[in-house]
């Protein structure tokens, strides 16, 4: 499978030092394998005078068996729970991958008014049912980079 990092910089070896604490899936190396969406990452990025690069990486899928995986196919209960102990600085989980729906505008705006404590769970859940999840996939140990995840160039935009 082939897999996409939106960013500012080419990134030939990933590693976990520069990823973000409190985000979706906790600190990890977020890929896609929708080119539309790392081109999307690339426009705050833009936006801030800087370059715009798509990195291109194919990915060993053997990964998923060989590793610990977590793997959400729709946003639910689970994913939502999961999204709040992360944020939050919370998780306390081993997963080297984490697999699901990225918390996009319209996602992240629910998932905020949830965390805010502005509507329940229930009412999330309802709002976030209808939505198409665009897919991330977060690396978050060494190993799943190092062996799961190569390199196969760059292209700025």
């Amino acid at each position: 499978m082939i897999l996409y990092h939106g960013s500012y910089l080419d990134i030939p070896t990933p590693d976990l030092t520069h990823s973000r604490a409190n985000v979706d899936f906790g600190r990890g190396f977020y890929t896609t394998p929708i080119y539309e969406q790392a081109v999307k990452w690339c426009e705050k990025f833009k936006r801030r005078g800087k370059d715009g690069i798509v990195s291109r990486y194919r990915f060993d899928e053997r990964a998923y068996q060989e590793l610990e995986a977590l793997i959400f196919d729709s946003y639910s209960e689970d994913w939502l729970d999961f999204i709040l102990s992360c944020r939050t600085g919370n998780d306390s989980s081993n997963y080297d991958i984490v697999v699901g729906g990225v918390a996009n505008d319209k996602v992240f705006n629910t998932v905020e008014l949830y965390f805010d404590h502005l509507i329940d769970k229930a009412e999330a859940l309802r709002r976030l049912r209808y939505e198409k999840p665009n897919l991330q996939i977060c690396f978050r140990t060494q190993k799943a980079l190092d062996e799961y995840l190569h390199y196969e160039g760059s292209e700025k935009l």
